[in-house]
């Protein structure tokens, strides 16, 4: 059941009217300034999980744990956790993503999926400057698609940074796997919507991923974005086989502390 969910609940939605623009490979001008995104370390959003008639079947959340430093880069490390099940397949998932915070785009991405009986761990590095990645669980490595990549996680992120436009289609070709590209938008409309944690006027976007799973074009998912500069995910409804419908509300939400300047972050943690 979730083996489908939990990946692409990550791998939700991207889009920029620039969208087919790609950086230079290896440029000697990379920014250092941290760009403008409406989180920062210490966000955290919590989440209630339903599934068709089995209400209730876990929790979620989505974090800014800290900026860290990899390879000389400061990163947002983002973590995104889903537990629960019901009671014939538990699910234990945690996803985290290192996003450099000048140029956002992912220089690490760390999979650990419980699900059932089914188990997997991976890390890549990313080496965008030389097109490649690297697992560091395993002797295996590949080439990137892009320059500018972003993984399940980091793009959750990368969007909340984006204009979003009633009425448009974007394509962002930037997911790491070439397979998994490109990830389509659809902007719906704007709509309010009551949560626990208060009521909100959101825009309503429709993600379409090269997958069978629960934004493949026939999960119909709807994803519901605050209209406001910070884009929180407060909601997301979307068809399962079987099962009938999947919904992800939100329950809670702490701000975060935006980042003025990596160097002045204090606590910030160097990664090999």
């Amino acid at each position: 059941m979730t083996r489908a969910i939990i990946p692409t609940i990550a791998l939700l939605l991207a889009a920029a009217p620039v969208a087919r623009a790609q950086g230079t490979a290896g440029s000697d001008a990379a920014p250092t300034t941290p760009a403008a995104v409406p989180f920062g370390p210490g966000e955290r959003l919590e989440y209630k999980v339903s599934v068709g008639v089995f209400g209730g079947i876990g929790n979620g959340s989505m974090e800014v744990v800290d900026v860290d430093t990899i390879r000389s880069h400061p990163t947002y490390n983002l973590r995104f956790t889903l537990t629960g099940g019901v009671p014939f397949y538990k699910v234990n998932t945690r996803l985290e993503s290192w996003l450099d915070v000048a140029q956002l785009m992912s220089r690490r991405f760390e999979q650990d999926q419980k699900e059932g009986k089914f188990k997997r761990y991976r890390m890549f590095d990313f080496f965008p400057e030389e097109r490649r990645w690297a697992r560091a669980d395993k002797d295996d490595e590949g080439e990137l698609p892009t320059d500018l990549p972003l993984d399940d996680v980091s793009f959750l992120y990368f969007v909340r940074t984006l204009p979003l436009e009633v009425g448009q289609t974007y394509t962002f070709p930037r997911y790491f796997k070439e397979d998994g590209n490109p990830v389509i938008i659809k902007v719906l409309r704007k709509e309010k919507v009551s949560v626990p944690v208060g009521t909100f006027n959101t825009i309503v976007v429709q993600p379409i991923i090269k997958t069978d799973g629960l934004f493949g074009e026939g999960g119909e998912a709807e994803v519901y974005f605050t209209d406001d500069e910070q884009r929180i995910l407060v909601q997301m409804r979307s068809k399962v086989p079987v099962l009938g419908h999947l919904n992800l509300v939100l329950q809670s939400y702490t701000p975060g502390e935006r980042l003025a300047s990596p160097a002045t972050r204090l606590g910030a943690r160097t990664r090999p």
